[in-house]
């Protein structure tokens, strides 16, 4: 898993037809022991997470497994992060 802030929204009105009914938003990887952001990326919505919200990311097989179709995602947004704490 990863940390990431919700930077924007995708429209996309041309897409593969497994996607359609899925929200795409813009994330920005976090690295909070640094404080820095990686680059941009596109992440299919799965908790309903807005604009500005840190969220928890998964990649790969694991964000495709948390769908029920097989459709073509390799990032997926599965928590909203209330909080981090850091340990010294």
């Amino acid at each position: 898993m990863q940390v990431a802030k919700v930077i924007g929204n995708v429209v996309a009105t041309q897409k593969n037809e497994r996607l359609n009914g899925h929200k795409l938003l813009l994330v920005a990887p976090f690295e909070p022991r640094e404080g820095t952001y990686g680059p941009t990326r596109v992440a299919v919505d799965e908790v309903g997470a807005g604009n500005g919200e840190m969220v928890l990311l998964v990649g790969g097989s694991s964000a495709r497994n948390q769908f029920s179709m097989d459709a073509p995602i390799d990032l997926a947004i599965v928590g909203i992060i209330d909080e981090i704490e850091m340990s010294s």
